[in-house]
């Protein structure tokens, strides 16, 4: 089987053409950096993501909270990421790079503050 893809590993956006045969990657053509094979063998086997989103802080000089998972989770436990998500919350003061919620969607990946939110007084 035949698959095009625009590849997201660099900025340049190649379209690249992979040949998949049972699950396997057999051959990668049009791209111009080594990122393109190894984005179209994961893509095509095993996609990825990482995910961002935002959850509700009290005590907060901020009521939202920007976070994101720590790495790429499976493209199948995407909704279940959300879902979690939306029902997380969080008391100030945050740091960047706090865990905010564990192992979310049993992926064994936690999600993390992007940003510091300060206690209000």
């Amino acid at each position: 089987m035949t698959k095009s893809l625009i590849c997201i590993g660099c900025p340049l956006g190649c379209m690249i053409t992979a040949n998949l045969d049972d699950g396997v990657v057999t051959e990668v053509s049009g791209h111009s950096c080594k990122n393109g094979e190894k984005y179209a063998s994961k893509e095509l086997t095993c996609p990825t993501r990482t995910v961002t989103s935002t959850v509700k802080v009290f005590g907060g000089d901020s009521p939202m909270l920007s976070v994101k998972t720590k790495k790429d989770i499976p493209k199948e436990k995407i909704t279940a990421c959300i879902s979690a998500l939306k029902d997380c919350e969080c008391q100030a003061p945050i740091e960047i790079g706090e865990i905010i919620l564990k192992n979310v969607a049993d992926t064994g990946i936690d999600v993390v503050a992007t940003k510091c939110i300060h206690s209000i007084v």
